[in-house]
Formats: structure tokens, C-alpha cells, sequence
């Protein structure tokens, strides 16, 4: 058994620093700094995704942008999966520098069930694995919106429709030759936010749009256990993975004083999506059914009052396998 060096004990010492600080480790200084220790994951190979299928939601925008791009250049076939096909367009011509030939687009609508069934099934019906999946679509609404099912629309994009998407392509999961990978892109803002299981639909007369992202980013991060228990049977992977203050648009539109104070530090290029894609492409696969940040599983909470129960999970899975349409 090696035993870690006083290098990698204060190594890990600095890193938690960071983590607990936030302000330190959250910017691009966070990553900047971590690359650098001794106890910072080797980088997957360059081929290391080759002939390997790696499907991203909200591929066409932001930090989906970048991490089809980033996946491609690790030799996988990256499936963009949009809403709006049309609106891919400036991602498909990034791919087709680093990987023509090797990128498909997908039209998808997560928050109506109809178009997460239709797309899952026209997909099956390829006979293509699905070796990593991302699930990268977020909004935050200013105003509460409802999805084509009458749900909440934060909840339904971030939870209900990834959740409904993974299970609707499970055969494809389970036909991946090492096993799958699922990604939930999630935020740190979750850690402000416990679940609230009297309100998961958000009532309208208390809502406000970063709180209802904040706490479906926290549903996402409380359902690990259970998913990980669920699909390891099919012997996929999954993680939440949260980037740290990232520069996108969608930060730029719905906190704008956030991203003007913030601007100067924010992560950007590589470092938004670096624990995602190495997520995807470590070898060995990292244990399943945890939260990850600069490649390093990191706590789900550290205010006692935003914990979840075992019970409370139950709760919550209930919840969206009943409203996303799934046998439990």
C-alpha cells in the first residue's frame, strides 16, 4: 500500500482550501492553481474517446459548445442535441476543423417528453451505443414558465428531461463496450439551497428565477444515489460535475451583476468544462454517483440545514419518476 507524501498531503490541504473558499477556488485562478499540484489526475490521451459516441444536450450555446469541441479533439463522434438545429451551426463548423466527419445533430426539446421519446427512439433505432452522455441544457427563466406537460420549466429541463432522456436510451447505454457515462452538469449555487419538497413545481407568487435554478441544479446533485444504484445495473457511470464561475451566456443574461463583477476571473475556454469531458474520458472510469469539480469528488453540502435524508431522496425520485413518465 503506498502511502501519500507530505507533497500530496499539503497538496490535498491547499485544494480544500479552495473548495471551502469558493472565491479562491471557483474562478479560473481555482483551476489554474490545482493543475499545477502534484495530485492533479493525468490528462486523458489525445485518442482516448476514439470510436466512441458521446451525445451532448444544449450543444449549441455556451459551455456545450466547448465541450463538444473538447470531446471531439479526444476522438469521440460528439451527437449535438439542440432544440434548434439551425442554431448549431457555429458548432458544427468548429467541429469540422477538429473532427470532420464525426459530429451529428439531433433535434430535442427537453422539456416535452414527445420530443425527448421521439429523438431517444429515433437514436435506438440507429444501433449506435451511447458511450457518454452530457447533460449540458440549462436555462433560468426570470419569470416562471411551464414545459408542454404543465411542469415547472427549470425542474423539467434540468431534471425531468435528462432523467426521462437517460432511461428512454438505456439500451444504447448498456451496449457501450467499458460501460457509459452520464454527466449532469450542475451549479455551486446549489450549495445555497436545500430541497424543497413542498414546492419542487416552484409556486408562482414565491418565485424567483436563480433560486428555482439553484435548487433543481440540487435535485440533480440529491438524486446521484439513487441513479447510481439504478443504472449501475446497466453498468453505466454517473456524476454531476459543476465548472466553477464559467463565463456563458446564459450567466451573462440572467445575472448580469454577477458576470460584471466576476468578469475579470470567470473560467473560460478549457477550464469550464475541464471535469466534464475528463469525467467522459478518465480511465479508469472515477466511482460513480458523485459531485465532481477539478477532478476531485467534492461534498454535496456543507450547511447541515440544505442535507438531504435517504427518505427525502426517495421522495424526490417519486417525484420525477412520476412526472417523467417512468416505471420505477
Amino acid at each position: 500500500m503506498t502511502h501519500p507524501t507530505w507533497t500530496d498531503r499539503l497538496a490535498r490541504l491547499v485544494d480544500t482550501a479552495l473548495d471551502r473558499s469558493v472565491v479562491l477556488g471557483y474562478p479560473a485562478t481555482g483551476h489554474a492553481v490545482r493543475r499545477r499540484l502534484p495530485t492533479w489526475p493525468a490528462d486523458p490521451p489525445r485518442n482516448a474517446l476514439s470510436g466512441k459516441h458521446v451525445l451532448v444536450t444544449g450543444a449549441s450555446s455556451g459551455l456545450g459548445i466547448r465541450t463538444a469541441v473538447d470531446l471531439a479533439m479526444l476522438g469521440a463522434h460528439v451527437h449535438l442535441v439542440v432544440r434548434d438545429p439551425m442554431k448549431a451551426a457555429p458548432v458544427r463548423e468548429q467541429l469540422d476543423e477538429v473532427a470532420a466527419g464525426r459530429h451529428t445533430t439531433w433535434r430535442c426539446d427537453l422539456s416535452d417528453q414527445a420530443s425527448v421519446r421521439a429523438f431517444a427512439a429515433a437514436y435506438r433505432a440507429t444501433g449506435l451505443p451511447v458511450d457518454g452522455l452530457v447533460h449540458n441544457a440549462g436555462i433560468m427563466p426570470s419569470t416562471r414558465q411551464e414545459d408542454a406537460q404543465g411542469r415547472e420549466l427549470t425542474m423539467s429541463v434540468h431534471v425531468l428531461g435528462p432523467v426521462a432522456l437517460t432511461e428512454a436510451l438505456l439500451p444504447a447505454l448498456a451496449a457501450a463496450r467499458d460501460g457509459a457515462r452520464v454527466v449532469f452538469v450542475t451549479s455551486g449555487g446549489m450549495y445555497s439551497q436545500a430541497l424543497d419538497l413542498d414546492d419542487l413545481d416552484f409556486h408562482p407568487e414565491r418565485y424567483r428565477g436563480a433560486v428555482a435554478y439553484a435548487r433543481s441544479k440540487r435535485a440533480q446533485v440529491e438524486l446521484l444515489p439513487i441513479l447510481a444504484r439504478r443504472w449501475g445495473r446497466h453498468r453505466i457511470s454517473v456524476y454531476a460535475a459543476h465548472p466553477g464561475w464559467a463565463a456563458s451566456p446564459g450567466v451573462t443574461s440572467s445575472l448580469p451583476g454577477f458576470a460584471r463583477l466576476t468578469a475579470p476571473v470567470l473560467r473560460r475556454g478549457a477550464a469550464g468544462v475541464d471535469t466534464t469531458t475528463w469525467l467522459i474520458a478518465a480511465t479508469p472510469a472515477p466511482p460513480s454517483g458523485g459531485l465532481w469539480h477539478d477532478r476531485s469528488e467534492r461534498p454535496t453540502s456543507y450547511l447541515s440545514r440544505t442535507r438531504a435524508s435517504d427518505a427525502e431522496r426517495q421522495e424526490l425520485w417519486q417525484w420525477v419518476a412520476r412526472h417523467a413518465g417512468i416505471a420505477d
